[in-house]
């Protein structure tokens, strides 16, 4: 394993990031210890679960409630649409 003080990584950490999303072993020490760099897989499917906590139920009510709205908005046509162009989107 590679081992660095934070210094060391905060100047390679580009270089380091991409070590490790190729498997190599990378740790940064943070005290007496050593935080291993190692890529980690997020699933959308789980994501809100996983990042706020939130039971099943509660997410799924979220999506209901949103998906209600959102149609609300296109039936009164203030749904505006994303160009791919954001500062003429805000603006108008």
């Amino acid at each position: 394993m590679t081992t660095l003080s934070p210094t060391q990584a905060r100047t390679n950490l580009s270089s380091l990031l991409k070590r490790a999303a190729k498997g190599e072993d990378i740790g940064i020490l943070h005290g007496d210890q050593v935080i291993a760099l190692r890529p980690v897989s997020v699933h959308s499917d789980d994501y809100a679960l996983r990042e706020y906590g939130l039971a099943e139920k509660e997410l799924d009510r979220f999506v209901e409630r949103a998906d209600r709205q959102i149609a609300r908005e296109r039936r009164a046509g203030t749904i505006k649409r994303y160009t791919g162009d954001l500062e003429a989107d805000i603006a108008n």
